[in-house]
């Protein structure tokens, strides 16, 4: 009988796990063996000391980051939601990379589309202390994202290194777990603006792939420029687009006209080619090439040298396999080769959506949207709902996961709302933000103000019964986290004491049954129902799926109830079986006999 783990999934574990099934002969008493690995990976192995990237002061501490797993969890706020007990979306408060973090194994592969619009135009502190037992005045303090009142700061951009370091150290573990939780055929997109968004590929090729770069959109923010450039005035933002899989993108892509493809006249064994020319009007690839008759091309007719389309090497070896023939063109030598279609994957044409993006609203539209709802301005510089369901229109279907983790005032919840309400869908927002201080007296923390806008959305469309959203609060775990390290004999009498109910004080039923639904691997958005069983509750969740009990004492009734319902797994408190050795020996092998997996907490 197992544990229920009460820390997030280790990312690194899990990598190192799939290692072990594909290359075991690589580990040696439970380690890497390096030098092993290389041998398996061959020709594969890049033994040269320079490489093409990105690196940074501080790299090494956010990669650590991605692996120092979560000991937090997610707390149920049912009176600030809307239908809680019905509703599909969701609202997440606190720290976005410990929430990342929390979501890993209830939500691995399941969002079709994130958009963030990160913090990218200030010139205040990035390095979180990402870490929730800092308080979040103190974290904001330390992150430079407020003033000494508690409020946000704007100051004017500052290009040094130590910020661009700092920034990088924000975003790239944010974006490393926010990529295992697409799908195989998700998309995210990132809002950035000039000064970060090379800094910004460099990052992504590292994290999703420079092979599944999509695009850089441009998107027209503003009409006339304005006073905050140095030089040019600066209209326009990007959104950086990458894909999980580029290969799985199937529906972004339109296939090649039939009459770009006749040009595909020749075959051979190898598939469909035609033949093209092997010189290149750039490029570095410089070398003399022997014709038939010993002629020798190296330089055109003005003396320049030719460049060709691939190493000497690599040509030498297309002859070889009769990839290179040599034509006779006006007295001249030609050399050609086989030009063939894309192997592994059906012939594209470019991304049918065009790339700069001028009727999708701009920055000012955005404000104005929101003072259709509040009459005030109460949030600065927000994105056009009508860009972020631009974005949602071509790259989602009617029932998918959109997360935006950098949510702002609620624009992309807004836009989801406002999709399902138009085209009859059931796409389901995932929103995280930090409850940063705003200074304003109605709703004094960004998130107030994002729910109350979903609210106030809901409201205007007169939203279908059982549609709204629920909220949860980021906290410690429910459960009191055994301290490994405490080894002198008061002490550890003294947490033997605590560990006889290890449930937090002032913790609800609610809050536990969520902890033990995410650290059990199902999403927030299922249905919970608490099922009374004579003076015992079981709380039966996504229809039996998994049973929590949270009884002190369980009685061989109750599980003989539990047994007939037939879930598929089972929870109890580890104390409900307190000095019941043998009892709780037989109830794990009854339950295991019906198929069902038995932890306990």
């Amino acid at each position: 009988m197992d544990k229920l783990p009460l820390t997030s999934q280790d990312v690194l574990a899990e990598k190192i796990d799939l290692m072990r099934a594909e290359f075991p002969e690589v580990f040696v008493e439970g380690k890497i063996d390096f030098e092993r690995l290389k041998m398996a990976l061959g020709e594969f192995v890049d033994n040269s000391r320079e490489r093409f990237g990105l690196t940074w002061s501080g790299k090494g501490e956010a990669i650590r980051n991605i692996q120092t797993p979560s000991q937090g969890t997610l707390l149920p706020v049912p009176e600030q939601s809307v239908h809680f007990e019905t509703s599909e979306n969701l609202i997440l408060e606190g720290d976005n990379l410990e929430i990342l973090k929390i979501l890993q194994k209830s939500y691995h592969g399941k969002i079709k589309m994130i958009y963030i619009d990160p913090p990218y135009n200030t010139g205040n502190e990035f390095i979180y202390k990402d870490n929730y037992h800092v308080s979040l005045n103190d974290y904001l303090r330390y992150s430079g994202q407020v003033d000494g009142a508690g409020f946000k700061l704007s100051t004017t951009v500052d290009t040094d290194g130590r910020y661009h370091s700092k920034w990088l150290n924000m975003m790239y573990p944010r974006l490393f777990l926010s990529r295992n939780l697409l799908t195989d055929d998700g998309i995210i997109f990132i809002s950035i603006d000039e000064i970060e968004v090379a800094k910004l590929r460099l990052i992504c090729d590292e994290i999703f792939g420079e092979e599944n770069h999509i695009a850089d959109l441009v998107w027209q923010n503003k009409k006339g420029g304005g006073n905050d450039a140095k030089y040019v005035a600066v209209e326009h933002e990007y959104i950086v687009m990458y894909a999980k899989n580029e290969l799985a993108l199937h529906h972004l892509f339109e296939p090649y006209k039939p009459e770009y493809l006749q040009r595909y006249k020749e075959q051979d064994t190898q598939g469909k080619f035609y033949w093209d020319t092997f010189k290149r009007k750039s490029g570095k690839q410089y070398y003399p090439i022997t014709c038939p008759d010993k002629t020798v091309l190296q330089f055109d007719e003005y003396g320049n040298p030719i460049s060709w389309l691939r190493s000497e090497e690599r040509f030498k070896s297309d002859v070889e396999q009769g990839e290179i023939k040599f034509v006779r063109v006006s007295n001249k030598w030609s050399v050609h080769f086989k030009q063939r279609l894309p192997q592994g994957k059906k012939p594209r044409s470019i991304f049918f959506q065009e790339s700069i993006i001028t009727d999708k609203g701009t920055t000012s539209a955005g404000s104005g949207q929101l003072l259709q709802l509040f009459a005030d301005n109460v949030f600065p510089n927000p994105k056009p709902v009508d860009l972020i369901k631009h974005l949602i229109g071509f790259s989602t279907q009617a029932e998918d996961y959109i997360l935006d983790f950098f949510a702002g005032s609620g624009t992309t919840g807004q836009a989801v709302l406002e999709m399902n309400r138009e085209t009859g869908s059931k796409r389901k927002f995932v929103m995280v933000q930090i409850p940063e201080p705003i200074p304003n007296p109605d709703f004094p923390t960004l998130t107030e103000l994002m729910k109350e806008r979903m609210r106030r959305v809901l409201s205007l469309h007169q939203a279908v019964e059982g549609i709204g959203f629920r909220v949860f609060k980021l906290s410690s775990s429910n459960f009191k986290l055994w301290n490994p390290a405490v080894a002198d004999k008061e002490r550890l009498e003294v947490q033997l004491r605590l560990f006889v109910n290890n449930v937090v004080e002032g913790r609800t039923a609610l809050d536990l049954v969520y902890e033990v639904v995410l650290k059990s691997g199902l999403p927030l958005d299922v249905q919970v129902a608490a099922v009374h069983i004579g003076e015992a509750v079981v709380y039966v969740v996504d229809q039996g799926l998994l049973m929590v009990c949270l009884q002190s004492a369980v009685t061989p009734g109750l599980i003989q109830w539990i047994v007939e319902q037939r879930p598929l797994q089972l929870v109890c408190l580890d104390r409900a079986f307190m000095g019941r050795d043998s009892f709780k020996s037989s109830v794990k092998v009854e339950l295991e006999s019906q198929g069902i997996e038995f932890r306990t907490i």
